[in-house]
């Protein structure tokens, strides 16, 4: 496994800044948010210095119970070769469930959510991961995500499901040690003992973040610095073995350069500090090429662990997304807050997605999309869920100010433009219908 050293996740609000840093060995860049054949002309620049990219999806939903979309795979094998990437790093969630295995409506999380550790869940996994392997031109490395919820009826710890995922498959690891901290708060797991179980030489790299806690949760922000409590983990992962790479992440709420160079040499103080003697992680067997380490035909077929999966996804999604019955065995209070924190979450990238949504509205916007998002679940990703927020708002009669309504249907009327026309008469003639009544 290639030596990253350290890196910072590159954000195009922190691209200037992140080119004059120094001893950055490597960065970052959300998958999603780079286009191949357009890609930002700071991160060529950094290329061109000879910093290592790496794209991070935050879409493919691998511990969903349906398979890798072959369209997404793609897309992601694309961005490697057109950053020159050594790997390229997804995570250990669900993002949408619903859909033809239940015979139910797909409904789309709008953020990573927790695959619970249970053999089928675990068979499902590993499948979704030699799928994605096949595909990508280059090795995959999956991250452990930070949960504010635990699954009831779990058959296994964190780091013996990571064991047996990396047993079966081969796949490398991305540790976030900010996540297995938050699961130490919301979760009461032992970060010590997580690292004790998972197989560390498969290990590619280490995210380090910052959060916050309120009310006894631990929210993994990436909008604050890191806290003492994350180095510790940090430091209790480099005692066992020396990390090939570190990375802070910082998705907003960005400080000023400087903080950020410090926050970078506390992660490379603390990794000194701590640092084993033994060899860097990748070097050990449980780090082979995903081909070496598995036999598809040995494995159990998934089909009714994928709809078993499948139900069990699409009633925890909905409960949370669609105000649903909370499914047997879940805390109700925790799922509150989840609920809620999904919502949040959904409201801030809706705002990055179509910025003048806050602009029209104001200060009545957050409270707006919130009370939306109660009751209208995201069904086809942030773009699609801006116009439809904003046309249930123009439709629904609640914008008393005439100004706002005219600016927040002007926006509508140039956005919802270019799109295909549906093949059915009734859409065709629904979606004229609002068109002609926006204009008057």
């Amino acid at each position: 496994m290639k030596n990253l050293g350290t890196g910072i996740g590159w954000r195009p609000e922190i691209a200037e800044a992140v080119e004059r840093m120094p001893g950055i060995d490597w960065v970052e860049a959300v998958a999603e948010n780079i286009c191949p054949g357009h890609l930002p002309e700071s991160l060529v620049r950094l290329r061109e210095r000879g910093v290592t990219v790496v794209p991070h999806g935050v879409s493919l939903g691998l511990g969903g119970a349906d398979r890798p979309a072959e369209e997404k795979l793609a897309d992601l094998a694309a961005r490697a070769e057109a950053l020159g990437s050594p790997l390229v790093t997804e995570h250990i969630a669900f993002v949408r469930a619903g859909g033809p295995l239940t015979a139910s409506p797909l409904l789309e999380a709008g953020h990573l959510l927790p695959v619970p550790r249970t053999r089928d869940a675990l068979d499902v996994l590993c499948e979704n991961v030699r799928i994605a392997q096949d595909a990508l031109p280059v090795p995959l490395a999956v991250e452990n995500i930070a949960a504010l919820i635990c699954w009831p009826g779990e058959e296994m710890t964190e780091g013996q499901f990571l064991y047996d995922l990396v047993d079966r498959t081969g796949v490398r690891l991305l540790i976030d040690v900010a996540n297995l901290h938050t699961n130490h708060v919301n979760r009461g797991e032992d970060p010590a003992k997580a690292l004790d179980e998972l197989p560390v030489e498969a290990i590619a790299y280490v995210h380090v973040a910052g959060g916050f806690e309120r009310d006894g949760v631990w929210h993994d922000s990436h909008a604050h610095a890191v806290p003492p409590a994350v180095l510790d983990v940090l430091a209790e992962l480099a005692s066992r073995v020396r990390p090939p790479g570190v990375l802070l992440e910082r998705d907003e709420n960005f400080p000023e350069p400087a903080e950020l160079e410090r926050e970078l040499l506390t992660i490379r103080e603390t990794v000194e500090k701590a640092a084993a003697p033994s060899k860097e992680a990748g070097d050990g067997p449980a780090a082979v090429v995903a081909h070496e380490a598995h036999e598809p035909g040995a494995q159990a077929p998934t089909g009714p662990a994928r709809q078993r999966l499948a139900l069990a996804q699409a009633a925890l999604l909905s409960a949370l997304v669609a105000g649903t019955p909370v499914p047997e065995g879940f805390d109700r209070t925790r799922l509150a807050v989840q609920a809620r924190a999904l919502a949040g979450k959904r409201a801030d990238v809706v705002a990055k997605v179509a910025p003048e949504l806050p602009e029209i509205l104001a200060e009545a916007y957050r409270k707006a999309f919130l009370a939306y998002a109660h009751g209208h679940p995201m069904t086809d990703g942030y773009r699609r869920d801006a116009l439809d927020f904003a046309e249930h708002l123009l439709f629904e009669g609640r914008l008393r100010d005439p100004a706002v309504r005219r600016a927040l249907s002007d926006w509508w009327l140039e956005r919802s433009g270019p799109e295909p026309l549906s093949q059915r008469p009734a859409a065709r003639l629904a979606r004229a219908t609002r068109r002609v009544l926006l204009r008057r």
